[in-house]
């Protein structure tokens, strides 16, 4: 191109913009054909849901009558020429959307198994609970039940010494059965002679060699003094008589039990006969004392010893 020379060219062709001004207008200028003012560019106006994602330029999706839905390509669960989802794009879909997913497509609930197991384990432990203390209670009980009946049946079966212990109630002075006696020197109990009178007809007996005696603990002499030692025994109708010791000390005469002269007197060798009373002074310290009847050398203690008793 040179000066005053454009070429060939018109207006319109070397100004893509000239249909915009009046001397290009006037020389012919026209639109470009493209739309938006730009040479080349396209403007095909379509009707709404005619393209589809995807499709290439110029095809035109087919349309369907209206109230119908166009059939989309392919069957249901066929991957969509259209569409592909992000587990099938490379790198697969996130690892957090897999992990929440279960089989089948579901998130997994909450673990009902194990709440399960968790209740039934804190009933069985309450059960077990229950169990052993009602098992406890009932050993007790019958600990206690048990341990009074063993504790009674020893009282019976076996007395105490403390037995020989005795202490009248107030204005009374002691006495005692002498099964109940403390007995030494072979001496035993029996009751097949009637007429005793200490309880269950008991009486001590075997009381006829040397070396047998009784022993009888007295508390609660209220003043020292002198007393009556008063003995219920029983002989064959022949005197006998024993050696009594008070406080350790031996009394000088005797105690004397005779087959005694009028109806007390008993028939020779008649026990049930036999039963009568004797009784000798005591010198008796206030507080305890210890009184003896025992079978000495020299004397004849052929009696079988029923009772014993204190008077002023």
């Amino acid at each position: 191109m040179t000066p005053g020379n454009n070429g060939a060219s018109t207006p319109e062709d070397d100004d893509p913009f000239g249909y915009l001004y009046a001397d290009g207008q006037a020389n012919g200028a026209q639109p470009p054909s493209g739309g938006y003012g730009y040479p080349g560019s396209v403007n095909r106006v379509r009707a709404v849901g005619q393209r589809q994602y995807g499709q290439q330029a110029g095809q035109q999706a087919p349309t369907a009558p209206y109230g119908q839905v166009t059939q989309q390509q392919g069957a249901y669960g066929q991957p969509n020429a259209h569409y592909a989802a992000p587990e099938t794009l490379p790198g697969g879909a996130p690892a957090g959307r897999q992990q929440a997913q279960g089989g089948g497509g579901r998130g997994r609930g909450p673990n009902t198994k194990g709440l399960l197991i968790g209740a039934i384990a804190v009933v069985a432990a309450v059960v077990i609970g229950i169990s052993v203390a009602m098992l406890g209670d009932k050993g007790d009980s019958g600990d206690k039940k048990a341990g009074g009946t063993a504790s009674t049946a020893t009282q019976s079966s076996q007395p105490s010494p403390s037995t020989t212990d005795t202490a009248a109630p107030a204005g009374e002075l002691p006495k005692i059965d002498a099964k109940a006696l403390l007995l030494g020197g072979g001496a035993s109990t029996a009751s097949d002679v009637k007429g005793a009178k200490a309880d269950g007809g008991v009486y001590v007996t075997n009381f006829n060699h040397v070396g047998a005696k009784v022993t009888w603990t007295v508390n609660g002499i209220q003043e020292s003094g002198s007393y009556r030692l008063y003995v219920r025994y029983g002989i064959p109708g022949v005197d006998a008589n024993a050696t009594l010791v008070v406080n350790g000390k031996a009394n000088t005469n005797p105690l004397k039990m005779a087959n005694f002269i009028g109806e007390a007197q008993a028939p020779k060798g008649d026990w049930e006969k036999g039963w009568q009373t004797t009784w000798a002074p005591v010198t008796l310290n206030k507080g305890t004392n210890v009184i003896e009847i025992a079978c000495n050398e020299g004397n004849q203690c052929d009696a079988v010893l029923d009772q014993l008793s204190l008077s002023k």
